[in-house]
């Protein structure tokens, strides 16, 4: 019986109105602010998730999984394509040629990765195709001298289908005239637009137009790769590329895209980490109740210890008390953030149909609506955050309860 003594009193603390209105007040100010710093560190968390797969899932797929590439070029890419179609998880491989260039039309200039693709085999390993706004990939035929912009850089360019616009390398050519860097006018035969960064950055062309502005005619520089799981791409190109024999080379996409995923992760990191001091001003609201209580309850402590109860049970007598205010807070935030993460996409629309205007302009955002996605571990991380916070603003008020003398305590009493 005298073992879940502690427990009862604890909790019967939590519970107390009468007499302690201000300490009442502190109690409930920090189980709210614990509510409000786990719900809000669930709809983060959530939301920065819901960022990073709309990333991932729009630049992957129109970026390749993986590229493999081969010192001087590579000849008779059939065949290493189909060496590489038998390996595990290797779904497709493409030939492309790509290079570095400035594209100007209409008085506008901008810097763009060019990529000299065929159009059939693309399709099987990037889903470009699916999203042409204008024109067509298939007219990116041998000669034609054709290309396909993204819809943001098209619109730097102020141009449309039909359209010319000169593309210059890096490179010069020397005549008896002087010196003039190498160009070459094309002709813009389709727009497409994924909702990322490709849009304003990647131009694509026919291979053999690629590599003849390149001085690779006959040869492609390596192969695009499609996986059946993105994440099945890690680690396993470069093995894939040695395979094929001496001066083959390979990376998947967390080489070539790596950097904005790491700088989404950091940023999710930094805001969560942040987002924490919402939790640790609950407990330390915590620390100021339970001191208020331990002197308010000095003669209860007294009759407490001269009943029986040891130093130990007095201080878990506080523990239980503390802990509870931020288990329940905790918990109430958690149920709450969970609501909301699961309809927070449907929340914003119905906001921004009542307002009559976008929160996140298709015209400025990639994205142009707020995505949520709720991961378990992320929650069980916030719950266990604030359950160790709690507990551990418990120990000092606690610690000074336990060491509360009966005598001196019911001195005046």
């Amino acid at each position: 019986m005298i073992k879940p003594v502690p427990l009862f009193i604890g909790l019967r603390y939590v519970a107390a109105r009468r007499r302690q209105q201000f300490i009442s007040f502190i109690n409930g100010f920090s189980l709210l602010g614990m509510a409000l710093g786990v719900m809000a560190l669930i709809v983060v968390t959530s939301v920065m998730n819901g960022f990073d797969r709309e990333l991932k899932t729009r630049i992957l797929s129109v970026v390749p999984h993986g590229f493999v590439e081969k010192t001087g070029g590579l000849e008779d890419w059939h065949s290493a394509a189909a060496q590489l179609e038998q390996r595990p998880h290797v779904e497709a491989a493409s030939p492309f040629v790509r290079g570095f260039a400035l594209l100007a039309a209409n008085g506008n200039s901008h810097g763009v990765e060019f990529q000299g693709v065929e159009p059939q085999a693309l399709r099987d390993v990037s889903a470009v195709g699916e999203h042409i706004l204008m024109g067509s990939l298939d007219a990116l035929q041998s000669r034609s001298y054709n290309i396909v912009l993204g819809r943001i850089l098209a619109r730097q360019l102020d141009v449309v289908p039909g359209d010319s616009v000169v593309l210059t390398l890096p490179e010069v050519v020397i005549t008896p005239a002087g010196i003039f860097p190498r160009t070459k006018r094309f002709t813009v035969a389709g727009v497409f637009s994924v909702g990322a960064q490709v849009d304003q950055s990647l131009a694509l062309v026919h291979i053999d137009d690629a590599a003849r502005l390149l001085r690779m005619s006959g040869r492609a520089q390596g192969l695009q790769l499609r996986f059946d799981d993105m994440d099945n791409a890690l680690g396993r190109v470069a093995p894939y590329a040695e395979s094929l024999g001496q001066g083959f080379s390979g990376e998947d996409w967390s080489h070539s895209q790596g950097s904005l995923f790491q700088a989404v992760k950091m940023e999710k990191t930094v805001v969560t980490l942040m987002l924490m001091i919402i939790v640790a001003v609950a407990a330390f609201n915590i620390v100021s109740a339970l001191v208020l209580m331990v002197a308010d309850k000095r003669s209860d402590i007294a009759v407490l210890r001269t009943l029986g109860l040891t130093s130990r049970q007095i201080m878990s007598v506080f523990v239980v008390q503390g802990s509870a205010i931020g288990i329940i807070g905790a918990f109430i935030g958690a149920v709450l953030g969970i609501l909301i993460a699961f309809n927070l996409t449907e929340m914003v629309g119905w906001m921004e149909n009542l307002l009559g205007m976008k929160i996140f302009d298709p015209r400025v955002f990639f994205v142009s609506f707020l995505p949520s996605e709720l991961r378990t571990g992320d929650v069980v991380i916030v719950l266990t955050a604030a359950v160790l916070m709690s507990l551990l603003a418990t120990l000092f008020p606690a610690w000074r309860a336990a060491q509360i003398q009966p005598a001196e305590a019911l001195r005046y009493e």
